[in-house]
């Protein structure tokens, strides 16, 4: 049995803060976040109105639904942690920087190094460069017969696009306003525009 995919607090923050955490679950299944996006996410909600229905949304989501994994260090972690950022997971888990990215990828790593096939929802682009590199990495292991799993990217593009069609997303008016409504909270994703989102196939 795979592992649940693991979120990054992007993601997370976003859906959640819109009230569509049903969309999210309808596409990728019950998820798990690091104990640290955990904290980043009631931290954003705390601070900024725009955010403050994802703590209210995140506090009556079942276990069943979100799992949190402890951050607790452990030999298999440090290791990940010490290869994608050089340092002591000790020292990196000093600067808050960035920890959410790093603990995601180290826990989707340790993960398929027991042979689980991993998910691995975020958009930050470095923590996505992040990933794909360890991705690789283990695409090596098992070219050289080693017995692990994979870690494979999706982001919330991806989400928008397996719900476009459905029950929360059903036609592409529906698409446009919730695409809209997203970008207002998050920068970082491109014009609208400038994905497929309005050429799918289910739109045909």
């Amino acid at each position: 049995m795979n592992p649940r995919p693991i979120m990054d607090a992007g993601p997370g923050i976003n859906f959640l803060s819109l009230n569509k955490e049903r969309l999210l679950f309808s596409v990728v299944g019950a998820l798990s976040v690091p104990e640290v996006v955990e904290r980043e996410i009631l931290g954003k909600a705390r601070q900024e109105e725009r955010f403050a229905a994802a703590e209210r949304v995140w506090k009556k989501l079942p276990q069943r639904l979100m799992h949190v994994l402890r951050d607790d260090v452990t030999d298999e972690l440090a290791e990940v942690v010490h290869r994608v950022t050089g340092m002591a997971i000790s020292d990196r888990a000093r600067s808050r920087k960035d920890l959410g990215e790093i603990m995601v990828t180290a826990h989707a790593v340790v993960a398929a190094e027991k042979g689980g096939n991993v998910l691995v929802l975020i958009d930050d682009g470095g923590g996505r460069a992040m990933v794909a590199a360890e991705a690789h990495r283990l695409e090596r292991l098992r070219d050289a017969g080693r017995a692990v799993g994979s870690v494979k990217l999706i982001s919330t593009l991806t989400i928008l696009e397996k719900a476009a069609g459905g029950k929360y997303l059903p036609t592409k008016t529906d698409m446009r306003k919730l695409y809209a409504r997203l970008r207002e909270l998050d920068d970082g994703l491109v014009p609208l525009n400038a994905t497929e989102l309005m050429d799918l196939p289910c739109w045909k």
